[in-house]
């Protein structure tokens, strides 16, 4: 894991690059387990370079700037979703009239109640976060009214990746994440795939290649699945995880699948 600021599309010697000892990710991916999970041995290994990383980006989310950084599915960028500059930002980046909705990216499901209106058990929320799944909810009015205001629903991420989620937790709001790349192209599992975005980001975290890159289910994303209406659910995109979804969704909490 190293991260490195960009002002062009190269690197430069000017360019500080931090290589932390905590756990590397590559060869994950593809909702890959996360063996570095808060409270596992993994966060013993965590060294002054993890946490330096960790703060180099929560400080360059709150200078309003947009960071590229590994999840548990491919690379995403990450704004702060309560700066409306930086939404707009990330927007711009990707190439986006502003129609298609951000997700919200969290560090623990305690922290998704305050910006979502939740129907359905607890439980349910915990058997599926963290990990490779995005849950549409009714939002609350906390949430930013800039992001996504066509909508009042909204997508919540809580990816399986220790990375992420040290850094959720240590910015005051949720972030806004979105896939690292141009919108209608393939998603990306190494930081040389987005390259194109290098210029117009404040900080790249590299965790190096997310899954197999000759693989194409491993650029499939999260599954994206409606919650919002008390008793269904909807399959918005297949994603990387529909079958364990729709298993836990229907045979554990026999909610009923409704056509997309």
């Amino acid at each position: 894991l190293c991260t490195l600021s960009p002002c062009s599309g190269e690197r430069s010697e000017h360019q500080r690059v931090i290589a932390p000892h905590g756990p590397r990710r590559s060869g994950r991916g593809c909702g890959a387990g996360d063996p570095g999970a808060p409270g596992r041995p993994a966060d013993r290994r965590r060294s002054a370079g993890w946490r330096e990383a960790v703060s180099a980006a929560a400080g360059a989310l709150q200078a309003g700037g947009l960071v590229a950084l590994p999840t548990d599915t491919v690379y995403g960028v990450a704004c702060l979703a309560q700066d409306s500059g930086a939404v707009r930002s990330i927007y711009s980046l990707k190439g986006r009239n502003g129609e298609k909705p951000l997700a919200i990216c969290l560090g623990d499901v305690e922290r998704l109640y305050r910006y979502c209106q939740v129907n359905v058990p607890d439980q349910l929320l915990r058997d599926l976060l963290p990990g490779p799944v995005t849950l549409v909810l009714k939002r609350s009015e906390e949430l930013n009214k800039d992001l996504n205001p066509f909508t009042s629903l909204v997508g919540v991420r809580i990816p399986n990746h220790p990375f992420v989620r040290e850094l959720a937790r240590a910015c005051s709001g949720p972030l806004a994440l979105t896939s690292a790349n141009i919108s209608c192209q393939a998603s990306t599992l190494t930081v040389s795939e987005f390259q194109d975005l290098w210029p117009q980001l404040s900080l790249i975290v590299d965790g190096g290649p997310i899954g197999d890159v000759q693989s194409p289910e491993c650029r499939l994303g999260s599954t994206v699945v409606d919650l919002s209406v008390s008793g269904k659910f909807t399959i918005i995109r297949p994603g990387c995880a529909l079958t364990s979804t729709v298993e836990i969704l229907r045979q554990k909490y026999g909610l009923t699948p409704e056509p997309s």
